[in-house]
């Protein structure tokens, strides 16, 4: 029975630690542009505008005009040849890999 109790609180502990580090993570995320089209595969920060993926990492085109990345700033997007709305196609101003 100990050793159950044990268990339950070593996932109660790790929940609440889960917990705090989505509840961290959100402000600053929501503190940035997104960035369309700067994005290589694999490597989007959330869910793509076409709406065929809903999670970052899933994006499985480099530069694609749907899925973003979280920059500082406007201006910083147009810096790294990226768009702060989304567009059809691939990011003509990178390369494709």
């Amino acid at each position: 029975m100990k050793s159950v109790n044990a268990l339950t609180v070593a996932a109660a502990v790790a929940g609440a630690l889960s917990l705090a580090a989505v509840t961290s993570a959100t402000p600053a995320m929501a503190a940035k542009t997104k960035c369309y089209g700067i994005a290589k595969a694999g490597q989007n920060d959330c869910g793509n505008a076409a709406g065929t993926h809903s999670c970052a990492g899933q994006s499985k085109v480099s530069y694609s005009g749907d899925d973003w990345k979280g920059v500082a700033s406007a201006a910083a997007c147009t810096e790294m040849g990226g768009q702060t709305k989304p567009f059809k196609g691939m990011n003509p101003k990178k390369k494709s890999s």
